[in-house]
């Protein structure tokens, strides 16, 4: 079998069974254990997988720049929005990570809503500058562009000074193996950071999102309350995270008067 042939059948396994044990795919082909990895390290530095330990898991789409993702999926997210919107409770302090689907959770939130909102994300805290009874607290430091959110040891600190009752965390990708993950190391430490300082840590999941990692992770699964997922979500990925302990809402078009 040629290389080119392998690795198509490697990335047509992971988006079958949404992983790849090097040692069983080697024995299937009858080719080393060395000969498979060396393709998975390839297709890796291509951006086409996600290595791990014994093998890979299919990478997270879901890396690309700011302004490319806000034209993304925006329906969906909105969809999504609505739905956290709706967990949110009178008088609660709620910590809103950046990412576009957070922003369309800050659009969504009710007019008459009474809440605190900090954000380290200079995009949600404009957007709710002008919400009449929602108290904004933006958290400063250096801007990390690719998520347009503030990073650094101030950030830090204010964070540990936080006590939020719920984070609506963004991720780039989520797998039963691998947990929360994202793509920068830093900007994972700070997301562990307020996760750790929130009462719960609920995560707004598009499709692309599920069943796929990145390389740095956030938190385990296990330290997530909630996914909540956009509709029409592909059962196979839905079915990765029945075996943990996680709840996984869907989130629903409003009904039509």
């Amino acid at each position: 079998m040629l290389t080119t042939e392998r690795k198509a059948l490697i990335q047509q396994v992971l988006r079958r069974d949404g992983r790849l044990i090097a040692k069983s795919f080697a024995y299937e082909l009858g080719v080393s254990e060395d000969t498979i990895r060396r393709d998975l390290r390839e297709l890796a530095a291509e951006g086409l997988l996600q290595r791990v330990h014994g093998g890979a898991l299919p990478a997270s789409s879901a890396t690309a720049d700011y302004p490319a993702r806000q034209s993304t999926a925006s329906s969906s997210k909105a969809l999504l929005g609505l739905a956290a919107a709706r967990l949110i409770q009178p008088g609660q302090i709620v910590f809103l990570d950046g990412g576009t689907t957070n922003l369309q959770l800050a659009r969504q939130l009710p007019l008459d809503l009474k809440a605190t909102i900090i954000t380290h994300s200079p995009s949600v805290a404009v957007e709710l500058a002008c919400h009449p009874s929602v108290d904004v607290e933006l958290i400063g430091g250096r801007i990390f562009k690719h998520s347009i959110v503030a990073m650094g040891s101030t950030s830090a600190e204010a964070i540990s000074r936080i006590r939020a009752d719920i984070f609506f965390m963004g991720v780039t990708g989520l797998h039963p193996e691998t947990g929360a993950t994202t793509g920068n190391g830093e900007e994972a430490a700070i997301k562990r950071l307020i996760s750790r300082q929130s009462g719960e840590t609920i995560v707004l999941a598009t499709e692309e999102k599920l069943g796929a990692a990145s390389p740095y992770q956030i938190v385990p699964l296990a330290e997530i309350a909630s996914i909540i997922r956009e509709p029409g979500t592909d059962e196979k990925s839905s079915r990765l995270f029945r075996s943990v302990a996680i709840k996984v809402l869907q989130a629903n078009a409003p009904k039509q008067d």
